[in-house]
């Protein structure tokens, strides 16, 4: 299945994706959020539709919300692609590097990025991101993709000032409203034939900046529920973001190159769709 939220921000209905089009499914599913997951609405949904129950669609111009409601947390791992770590003049990581996004950062595929108050530095980073179906804790790593729900992209924005240069943790240029556009879908596992090789890619204003393929990251996601159930439980809904390959703005030659307003990223991930997001300006 692939799973998408339509509507108003702040007031998103649950929806599936079947070939071009949208379906309403609010009639049997609230949301999908924690309870969604931790209650098997994934096997109750399937149910459901193998069963032939009608859903009425859901026109192509509706607003795509974030895949998933709001979750307890969002983790990502930094520094997961061994070409970023060259063009970022890092080392390769021994053991995932984790921080987290605030929840308010969540929003919709196509919802614009507001670049923040006083920021000269903003820069993107095309994500495979993946869902967490039920609760997590000291999960080995042979069990570890019966905890996952699906996957989706998602653009890691990022305030590299904010980040680096303020000190303190990374997680004040990575949390900003708007930073996490999530989708447009969640693809249930059995939708990806094989999420270690999926394409992956990102331009600004039609430029091709990222271009990789999810083969090149150094901790693949049975190791990152493991890793991650050990120092914290991942709760049903919980969105995991993988880490970004090589050609973020930061690491462009001989100069950064950096979000502006008026800017168009678009992204995609083999699979999972694509997303595109207009940069404005903070405004009151």
């Amino acid at each position: 299945m692939k799973l998408i939220r339509f509507g108003a921000e702040g007031s998103e209905k649950p929806g599936i994706l079947v070939g071009e089009k949208r379906y309403d499914v609010s009639s049997i599913v609230t949301d999908y959020n924690e309870s969604f997951f931790e209650n098997n609405g994934l096997e109750k949904l399937k149910a459901a539709i193998d069963a032939g129950t009608s859903f009425p669609e859901v026109a192509d111009d509706v607003r795509l919300g974030s895949a998933v409601a709001r979750p307890s947390k969002i983790i990502c791992i930094g520094l997961n692609y061994v070409d970023h770590c060259h063009e970022t003049g890092a080392p390769i990581p021994t053991e995932p590097i984790i921080f987290f996004k605030s929840t308010t950062s969540l929003c919709g595929p196509n919802d614009n990025v507001i670049i923040p108050k006083g920021s000269e530095k903003t820069d993107w980073e095309v994500e495979l991101a993946f869902v967490v179906g039920k609760k997590a804790s000291y999960v080995e790593e042979a069990d570890a993709l019966d905890y996952v729900a699906g996957y989706a992209l998602l653009n890691d924005y990022s305030e590299r000032a904010f980040q680096i240069e303020m000190g303190g943790q990374w997680a004040k240029g990575k949390g900003c409203d708007t930073f996490a556009p999530l989708g447009p879908v969640l693809a249930t596992q059995d939708e990806i034939a094989d999420v270690n090789n999926l394409g992956m890619w990102l331009s600004v204003n039609g430029k091709k900046y990222q271009d990789s393929n999810t083969s090149n990251l150094v901790f693949k996601i049975p190791f990152l529920v493991h890793y991650l159930s050990q120092f914290m439980t991942l709760l049903p809904g919980d969105i995991i973001s993988t880490g970004t390959p090589p050609g973020v703005g930061l690491g462009i030659k001989p100069e950064p190159v950096y979000v502006k307003a008026g800017d168009v990223i678009e992204l995609g991930i083999e699979g999972l769709g694509s997303s595109k997001q207009h940069a404005v300006a903070y405004s009151k």
